[in-house]
């Protein structure tokens, strides 16, 4: 079967199949990602290889990569912006397009008048090793015009792992029988000799780059053997730098097969008492809808919520009937929410933030800002 002539649908039986595991399941650094991919879901080697392709080639996926764990790897936060609204999508382009260390891109809004609906611009921002995020922030902030923004920095983290196609038909409260594990947001330093591997090995591949041999090429562009290349990547892997390997589909978008992947992106909000976060952060997490779930402090711009998740959909209704059985089980756990909101997603764009120190002293300097005055 040509590529041209192969399914390109997320629905297709075979596709699903794959992308119910290649989308968030296989976590770390893998010499063969894409043959664990065939094990796991009991599709041979060859078609797995055709399939996510075709799929890349045709747009159903919009990036294959090996992820890192960049909290662990650089400063970051989830940043809201209060913006006029006349300047509101010149400065969703420029995050999008001219700062490589702004991710997520994303204009949100509420359903009724709330604290902090005000600010409908919301970003993730990181910046490298010994950068400010609030002086970079600033910068931010001169040039697209915004009022004001607020810094979110995770303090913990309890889901992460965005898989649409394994989430679809999910019952509301559908959850783990056991708590979220708690991750730890911790710093870890690198060396130049590492940071050329991790450059090399988080780039997107291309559709003609997958193979069952897929890192020789990436060791080659780090001017290093591959046992020594694998050697590094397992040791940043035990050093809880290295993610998963990763199919992302493009959510947000219609595709070119007429197909959407999803519909609503939500962004959840619970005050819950000082002390209770991680116990709450826990229960939240467990519920197997949540693609992300943080312990972040909204402060008072956003009524002092300080448990936060991110939930998808293809049916309003559902995505609120989940956010509805999590408000419940939160109750029955005993947690008290003295405030909750959601934030939908309208407008988006996704991209890696580019992490490394190298790459920031270009860009700043490629704007005119000398790197040593945005030091930490």
């Amino acid at each position: 079967m040509t590529a041209a002539a192969t399914s390109v649908l997320t629905t297709d039986p075979i596709n699903a199949q794959i992308l119910a595991v290649s989308e968030d399941q296989i976590q770390g650094f893998l010499r063969n990602p894409l043959a664990e991919i065939s094990r796991r879901s009991e599709v041979p080697l060859e078609t797995v290889i055709e399939r996510l392709r075709a799929l890349l080639a045709a747009g159903t996926i919009r990036r294959i990569r090996q992820t890192l764990l960049a909290t662990n790897l650089a400063d970051g936060a989830l940043c809201a912006w209060q913006i006029p609204i006349e300047k509101t999508d010149a400065a969703f382009d420029y995050m999008f397009q001219q700062d490589p260390f702004s991710g997520h891109v994303v204009v949100r809004s509420t359903d009724a008048a709330t604290p902090g609906s005000n600010y409908r611009l919301w970003t993730t921002l990181k910046v490298p090793q010994g950068f400010s995020l609030e002086k970079h922030a600033e910068v931010l902030r001169q040039r697209v015009g915004a009022e004001r923004f607020r810094l979110m920095p995770a303090r913990k983290l309890f889901a992460l792992g965005v898989g649409h196609v394994r989430r679809r038909g999910m019952e509301p409260g559908s959850r783990a029988d056991v708590l979220a594990d708690v991750l730890d947001v911790q710093i870890v330093h690198l060396s130049d000799l590492e940071w050329r591997v991790l450059t090399a090995l988080k780039r997107e591949f291309r559709p003609e780059e997958l193979s069952a041999d897929l890192w020789s090429s990436r060791a080659a562009e780090a001017v290093l053997g591959l046992d020594e290349f694998c050697r590094i990547a397992e040791d940043l892997n035990a050093r809880k730098v290295i993610g998963r390997f990763s199919t992302f589909l493009e959510h947000v978008k219609t595709l070119s097969s007429g197909e959407k992947v999803t519909k609503f992106n939500a962004l959840f909000h619970w005050a819950v008492p000082a002390g209770r976060e991680l116990d709450a952060g826990r229960e939240v997490g467990r519920h197997h809808i949540m693609t992300h779930a943080y312990w972040r402090e909204g402060g008072p711009e956003f009524r002092n919520v300080n448990v936060m998740g991110v939930a998808h959909g293809t049916d309003r209704d559902v995505v609120l009937a989940h956010k509805a059985a999590i408000d419940r089980h939160l109750e029955e756990a005993g947690i008290a929410v003295s405030y909750t909101n959601v934030f939908w997603g309208g407008r988006s764009e996704i991209k890696p933030s580019e992490i490394s120190p190298f790459a920031y002293r270009d860009w700043c300097r490629s704007i005119g800002v000398d790197p040593e005055t945005l030091r930490a």
